[in-house]
């Protein structure tokens, strides 16, 4: 679990990639318990977002699962090659099979997320 992510309650993480913009995934706790990821539906590139509303969808072959997002912003780029590759989301969950970059409304509400030992400590309890 990388140390200078943040995280969040639904198991997604957030990576500061630069002022303002954020890229966004599913942990290695949450593409485990999904099991093999088969499909992936994302947002429009310039979508708005609310914190908690629904980003897009993951399917496995054991279920469906929303993604939701952390923050408020806009989508400003999607991972394309998930959508060719789903299995990128297990196989790489902190690299390649990130989902989404998000400009935040408000750069300073990363700070408000998990950090990784908050989130160890939530995944294990």
């Amino acid at each position: 679990m990388p140390g200078e992510l943040r995280y969040t309650n639904d198991h997604e993480w957030v990576r500061v990639t630069e002022d303002g913009v954020v890229r966004l995934g599913v942990t290695d706790y949450a593409q485990d318990a999904l099991g093999d990821v088969v499909f992936v539906e994302l947002p429009d590139i310039g979508a708005g977002l609310s914190s908690g509303a629904v980003c897009g969808e993951i399917e496995s072959t054991k279920s469906v699962s929303e993604v939701y997002s952390p923050l408020d912003g806009a989508v400003t780029s999607v991972n394309s090659a998930i959508v060719d590759d789903p299995s990128l989301i297990n196989s790489d969950p902190y690299g390649e099979g990130w989902i989404l970059e998000i400009r935040l409304n408000d750069p300073a509400s990363v700070d408000a997320l998990l950090s990784a030992d908050d989130y160890r400590s939530l995944t294990e309890g």
